[in-house]
């Protein structure tokens, strides 16, 4: 890149000083994150850390992007998304091994559990990525991703059953302590709902069922963000396996490629502005549907914002916003919200209670079935079949948490509303056959 006026008549020091400042760990410029690190060091060591959103959302940034950037400079394990594990698991082993003082820790936990960010940074993913997407790729792509969805779930509950009950788990416990676990949805619409509804059929302890069943949920979340990002180096080697984002070939995107470029709209701070509003009404009116329908909000949001797209409700310029809005939280909120909910609200001693050969054979099988099938069902369905089998393995994610993890492994996280269809209708409709059959067999 050549050199700026300013630059050239900028005395050395100034200029080496600007470099520095331009060199980055995640987003954050180099002495940013120096003194970041000062500040959190001199904070701890007064025994008390602010609870300011600011202050917490400084740490996660320090955290996340800490992890994120030691990630990506591993030998291959950078290639099938080490940033994201390692954003996410690395800071819940920190937790485990008590390595992260007790008041930073107590900040990220109450930021994360009090504010909920992880649903405005699932709601700004959501709507900007459908209102800058295409018209007809929504159309079909919403119609088509249920067959690869429902195949693969459906052989891989086969297949998963038959290699744990082969390894001496037996087909009942397999099948639904395992198998059925990874696909339900994550923890809060998959694991909770099944402790429950077993404790009730089965007659046991709640508690105890909960911790037998949350395992899986995590270790199949993992495998899936592993074999996500392995999909990801498959498809620079392999491209006409991959639409780098698009679900199916054929269609360009319905604005201009220049329209959708941050720069211009970011000249429009007010649309910008309005984009983030609007994400967030439409979070609440799923809020608003859950609490009169039980519908969960995600899903409610979802289909709001898919309409809207379908009525041309949305103006060019608040879909410009609203691409803006999504390469922030992409770009700038990813790696944070990863190192929180690792630190916050993944277990480690519950994710190496599964860490048995049976279990892990078991699991891999389990997610490996489920992608395959939907990377051979998308690809004779004329989809790109590296997008449908990543859509797949959101299926087997943790949850919202799971569907972020896996996107950011695989650097596609415009699929996010795909994503959210595999997690939260597709677990929902896991759980829902699970509860009707264990109740006919006890």
């Amino acid at each position: 890149m050549a050199a700026t006026p300013a630059a050239d008549a900028a005395p050395a020091w100034r200029a080496a000083w600007w470099r520095l400042m331009d060199t980055r760990v995640g987003v954050l410029p180099l002495p940013i994150y120096v003194l970041l690190l000062a500040l959190i060091g001199g904070f701890v060591a007064l025994g008390k850390v602010p609870t300011d959103i600011s202050v917490s959302m400084a740490i996660l940034c320090v955290g996340g992007f800490t992890c994120a950037e030691i990630g990506k400079r591993l030998p291959v394990l950078r290639h099938i998304g080490a940033a994201a594990i390692f954003a996410t698991f690395v800071p819940s082993l920190l937790v485990y091994l008590h390595a992260i003082p007790p008041v930073l820790l107590d900040n990220v936990v109450k930021f994360t559990k009090v504010t909920n960010f992880l649903y405005l940074f699932i709601a700004s993913i959501i709507v900007g990525s459908i209102f800058s997407m295409d018209r007809t790729v929504l159309v079909k792509g919403f119609l088509k991703i249920f067959v690869p969805l429902a195949a693969g779930t459906v052989i891989a509950a086969i297949v998963g059953t038959a290699v744990g009950t082969g390894l001496g788990l037996g087909w009942k416990h397999t099948l639904f302590f395992i198998v059925v676990p990874i696909m339900a949805g994550g923890v809060g619409e998959g694991a909770i709902p099944l402790s429950v509804g077993y404790a009730s059929i089965l007659g046991l302890a709640q508690g105890d069922l909960f911790a037998e069943v949350l395992p899986p949920v995590m270790l199949g979340s993992l495998s899936a963000i592993l074999m996500s990002g392995t999909l990801n180096f498959v498809g620079k080697r392999y491209p006409h396996l991959t639409g780098e984002g698009r679900l199916q070939p054929g269609v360009e995107e319905e604005l201009p490629t220049a329209s959708l470029q941050p720069a211009a709209a970011v000249e429009d701070v007010g649309g910008v502005a309005a984009a983030g509003i609007t994400a967030i009404t439409l979070y609440m009116v799923g809020l608003m549907c859950f609490r009169l329908f039980d519908f969960p909000a995600p899903v409610a949001m979802l289909f709001i914002a898919v309409m809207f797209k379908l009525w041309r409700v949305v103006s060019p310029q608040l879909q410009q916003g609203s691409h803006v809005v999504y390469k922030f939280f992409s770009t700038a909120v990813t790696y944070p919200l990863l190192f929180a909910i690792g630190a916050a609200m993944t277990p480690w001693e519950k994710l190496i209670a599964s860490f048995t050969v049976a279990n892990l054979i078991t699991i891999v099988a389990t997610v490996a079935t489920l992608m395959a099938t939907g990377f051979v069902v998308g690809r004779r369905m004329g989809m790109y079949p590296i997008e449908t089998a990543i859509v797949n393995a959101c299926h087997s994610g943790q949850g919202g948490t799971g569907d972020v993890a896996i996107l950011t492994a695989a650097n596609r996280m415009q699929m996010m509303p795909f994503a959210q269809i595999a997690t939260r209708i597709g677990g929902a409709i896991v759980v829902t056959l699970a509860l009707f059959f264990i109740s006919r067999i006890g």
